[in-house]
This record gives structure tokens, sequence and C-alpha cells, in this order.
């Protein structure tokens, strides 16, 4: 069995500060391939989220709100009282409710979490299919080294997550097949998304928004995953869609990514 350490968080670069938040059973690393480019122009921090992967615990019915306390507490521990937010899948989510809260300069959402609109059940399905994979990863977690020793075992380790994955480093891989099965919190915060659903008080949101999503996501389709956002929350946000990219663009193609990331920051 493969074996690899999980942190808490990164944090490096120099210049205006940055925080960066993983999607849903990820860690910091998921954000490794954009760390370079981004370092160069802002002082990142990276966590961990809480629940997940040596981050901090998550509490008990703790749920969005758990997670929202731990980000903010890492901001204040850094000394980042507002920060460039940029998050992917749930990360991004939970970007946009801290910029709702304040604690954004911009945000730079990557296939936010929640956007389904309003009275579409479809969400349970993927929620169902998260809790499915995170079960089978466990079983999985064993065999790793044999799974992703072959470019064909990885694609379908990362076929959920990106399009393109030759240039993704297969330790990189392990690292994120062992943390989603070492997530802790992952059943918890699905129950928890289950019984209270997304919600965003967008009209408090008053900073710079980008939101860019896949045309290849398998996780969050475009465009029916981002109607509540397109349509009723952040209409004016600039909209980038990203043809033949998957769920996880900082990934997929980070160079890209970090471009559009920088953009924003740099207005």
């Amino acid at each position: 069995m493969i074996s690899v350490p999980f942190s808490p968080f990164h944090r490096s670069g120099s210049g205006s500060p940055m925080v960066c938040l993983h999607g849903f059973t990820d860690t910091w690393r998921s954000w490794e391939l954009v760390l370079g480019e981004l370092e160069r122009h802002h002082e990142v921090l990276a966590p961990t989220l809480a629940g997940h992967a040596g981050g901090p615990k998550l509490a008990d019915g703790a749920g969005e709100a758990g997670l929202l306390e731990a980000v903010e507490s890492a901001m204040d521990e850094a000394g980042f009282e507002a920060a460039h937010l940029v998050g992917n899948s749930l990360g991004g989510y939970l970007a946009l409710q801290l910029a709702a809260r304040g604690r954004a300069r911009t945000v730079v959402a990557l296939a936010p979490a929640g956007g389904w609109r309003a009275g579409d059940q479809s969400f349970r399905e993927t929620l169902g299919l998260q809790a499915g994979m995170q079960q089978a990863l466990k079983a999985l977690a064993p065999h790793a080294g044999a799974l992703l020793g072959s470019p064909a075992g990885r694609r379908n380790a990362t076929r959920l997550v990106v399009n393109n994955y030759a240039h993704i480093p297969s330790e990189l891989i392990a690292h994120q097949l062992l943390g989603a099965a070492s997530c802790e919190g992952a059943l918890p915060l699905i129950d928890s998304a289950l019984r209270d659903g997304w919600q965003l008080d967008a009209e408090r949101i008053n900073c710079p928004v980008r939101i860019v999503w896949g045309s290849e996501d398998r996780l969050l389709p475009w465009p029916q995953a981002a109607l509540r956002y397109r349509e009723d929350w952040l209409p004016h946000a600039a909209w980038v869609e990203l043809d033949g990219v998957g769920h996880c663009p900082q990934l997929d193609v980070p160079l890209v990514t970090a471009q559009l990331i920088l953009g924003l920051t740099a207005e």
C-alpha cells in the first residue's frame, strides 16, 4: 500500500493574500500544479478543509458552518482580514460564502457546488455518487500502487475529476486518492447537505467574481449544475466556460487556470 503524509495547510509566496480552498474529499495539494504561478504574485494560504485528511477535526453535526469557521480561523491566524479567494467545487461554494461575510477581495470559483436550480432534486444523485465513491476508495486504497501503475489505471482514478490526466504526477494522484479514502468528514458532510441544502446571500457579495466551469465536468455537469448561480445568485459575475475540461480545472489545465485566477486579481 502506498503511504503518503497529509498536512494541514500550505503557505508560501509573496504579495497580496490569497486563500485556495479545495473540493470535497480533496486536500490542499489539489492546488499543487498552479501554486508556482500564483505564488509569484500572492502570498498563498491553501488549507485542508475541516474533516478532510490532514485538516482539523469537524465537530459532530457542524456541516457547512464548521467548514467556514475553520477557514476563517486559518485566515485569522495568517493575519488575512480579507484575501483573494479561489475555490473548487465545495471550496468554490465556501469561497462565495466567505465573500458574503466580507472576507474576499475577489473570488474565482471553479465549478462551485450548490448551483442546482431550486427544486431540482438531481443533487441527491450526485451526493449519492460521492458517498459510493468514498466507500469504494476505502476498499481500493490498499491497492493504490497497482491501480496507478498503468496509464489505464491513472485514467480510471481521475476520470470523474479531470479530462486531461497524463501530465498529473502519479504521486499526486495517489495522494488525492488516499486523501479521499481517509476523509472522515465525507459522510457527515453529505448528510448535512442532504438535510440543509445550499443557500447563498449573494446580495452581500460586493467584490469581483469570476466563475469557471469545464464543459466536460462529470460531477457537476455544465450548465445544469450552474443554473442557480447563473439565473438567481450571480448572473452578473464574469462567466468562463472551458471547452474539454473536467471538474477540477486546476489539475486539468493548470496554466490556463492560473492565468484566469491572476487575470482577475490583477484588475
